[in-house]
């Protein structure tokens, strides 16, 4: 689980397409540097967010790590476009004491969109994304949260349907912090939608086709208990 605040930026020292070695285990890696300031504390099998797609440490040292990827992740990420000296955003897993400055965020992108425009505004930059995958769209929701290359922002325009899109805008601060601002018109972004509006639209989808099965989850309940609130009002 991480937040979306994203800690320092890395630099992609290598990418192997066949590293054979122990901590490769014979398919992908990444070897990312530039990072002393977040494996102070790291363990082998730790969860690193890279861009937003959580990963597991197999080998690292003061100021670099390796991790692997499975072909599902570079099939559904944009990782598999990096190249060495490609900049990426950094978080490692929530603790106990982690400040909650974003939101939740699980490391497992959804689609990919691509940047349709940036558009300068005073010192600030909006970007409008245009998904692969339209359906998550329906997730989207004006000043809800979105999460970008593992950087949490809050969108600030949706529009829906065939051609659907959402804007972000990047004050000058964050720009400073995350990739998004070194990106151009045209390149990919990894996307991670919100998961409570996931678990929202199952439980409603479960409570109007009753499927709650036995112990209905408290959302379900709650769920339910607002809906039979709004018919009851609406029949009076």
């Amino acid at each position: 689980m991480f937040t979306g605040i994203v800690e320092t930026l890395g630099t992609i020292a290598a990418l192997e397409k066949q590293d054979d070695t122990a901590s490769g285990g014979g398919g992908t890696s990444l070897l990312i540097s530039d990072c002393s300031e977040i494996l102070d504390d790291a363990h082998l099998g730790d969860s690193i967010s890279i861009n937003g797609t959580c990963l597991t440490v197999t080998e690292f040292d003061k100021s670099s790590f390796k991790v692997g990827v499975s072909p599902e992740t570079l099939r559904r990420t944009n990782l598999g476009n990096l190249t060495q000296n490609s900049k990426v955003n950094l978080e490692r897993a929530v603790s106990a004491s982690t400040r909650m400055g974003g939101h939740f965020v699980q490391g497992h992108v959804d689609t990919i969109a691509t940047i349709q425009s940036i558009t300068p505004d005073g010192n600030a930059l909006t970007f409008r994304l245009q998904p692969r995958d339209k359906s998550v769209l329906r997730y989207i929701v004006e000043k809800g949260y979105v999460t970008l290359d593992g950087a949490s922002l809050t969108v600030t325009r949706v529009q829906d349907g065939a051609d659907g899109w959402w804007e972000v805008m990047l004050i000058a601060y964050t720009q400073e912090k995350v990739v998004l601002a070194r990106k151009k018109e045209g390149d990919d972004v990894n996307v991670e939608v919100d998961m409570v509006g996931k678990y929202v639209e199952k439980s409603v989808a479960g409570y109007f086709e009753g499927k709650g099965g036995g112990d209905i989850a408290i959302l379900e309940k709650m769920v339910g208990r607002i809906v039979d609130e709004r018919l009851k009002g609406a029949s009076k």
